[in-house]
């Protein structure tokens, strides 16, 4: 299942402007490993709400090479600090070449590792965290984020609807059960107020309270 509609999903790609040479190398390289980066739709989305917000210190859980850490850093100042996170080191030095090419990597530190551990190390308060790790981990990855995330400030996961599997009553696996939870606490939460948008697989977007 696909969120919106294949053809609302085709239509919103045929008339959106064309990105870089560099987004559109990335995309294909994406398509050719196979890789789930978030796409254009999303990543505009993510580069607007930089822009929204007045992001300028963000957090990202689970960055392959570099896509969407790509479009937060050319919508940030020039005085941002993003900080990814990316188990692979073949997949960090990748990103971490993209980000010179776009002018932008004095903005960036990439962290080879585990999101989590990486992320329970850091003690900086962030005016947006996204969440883009292995499903099962979202509950830990807001538990851990919510205190270092400012008031005002946002915290956007992406993957949300999960291809639909978030409403099959019969899938039990731990990366659904994992997308469940993490939906029950970012709308239970009196900290939060939280909308999720049907774009793509869905992303959440909290606002801190």
């Amino acid at each position: 299942m696909n969120f919106p509609s294949p053809e609302i999903d085709e239509y919103l790609h045929r008339i959106i402007p064309p990105r870089s040479e560099l987004f559109q190398e990335l995309e294909e390289l994406a398509s050719v490993r196979g890789f789930p980066a978030v796409g254009p739709l999303v990543g505009r989305f993510l580069h607007q709400l930089v822009k929204i917000s007045g992001a300028k210190k963000i957090f990202e859980l689970g960055s392959g090479f570099g896509y969407s850490a790509l479009w937060f850093a050319t919508a940030a100042p020039e005085d941002a600090h993003i900080v990814c996170t990316e188990y692979s080191l073949e997949n960090a030095e990748l990103g971490m070449k993209y980000l010179e090419r776009a002018s932008v990597r004095h903005k960036v530190i990439y962290e080879v590792g585990d999101a989590l551990g990486i992320f329970q190390r850091y003690h900086d308060v962030y005016d947006l965290i996204f969440c883009d790790i292995d499903k099962h981990q979202y509950p830990k990855a807001l538990e851990i984020g919510l205190p270092k995330l400012k008031k005002g400030g946002l915290f956007v996961a992406d993957n949300t609807l999960w291809s639909g599997k978030v409403a099959d009553p019969d899938d039990r696996s731990a990366a659904t059960e994992g997308i469940r939870r993490f939906t029950q606490m970012i709308y239970g939460s009196p900290e939060l107020f939280t909308t999720i948008i049907p774009l793509r697989d869905g992303v959440s977007v909290s606002w801190k309270i």
